[in-house]
């Protein structure tokens, strides 16, 4: 018998200030990572899948976003020009 599957894994790779699609209000969003990785008896091997989005805290809108503008977002969130966010980057991922 051969047990197989998927597991997700999300990280928050930033949290910058930008004004939100939705909504309208300039408010915190998170930068998020989730990566799909297939398991063989449990034991993840691979990543199938992997996307970005970033989700607003005012409104809870999720918008995706390319690899990247992902990158140059977490470049801005970290110091580089013009960074107005706080960059903390996570060392364990949530688990769903």
């Amino acid at each position: 018998m051969i047990i197989f599957g998927t597991k997700g894994y999300l990280y928050q790779l930033a949290i910058l200030t930008l004004v939100c699609a939705q909504c309208g209000n300039p408010s915190a969003h998170t930068l998020r990572k989730r990566v799909t990785k297939f398991t063989l008896f449990f034991v993840p091997l691979f990543p199938v899948s992997t996307k970005y989005t970033t989700q607003c805290t005012f409104c809870g809108a999720e918008q995706k976003v390319t690899q990247e503008q992902a990158e140059q977002l977490q470049a801005q969130a970290l110091g580089g020009p013009g960074g107005q966010g706080h960059g903390q980057p996570q060392q364990q991922p949530y688990q769903s």
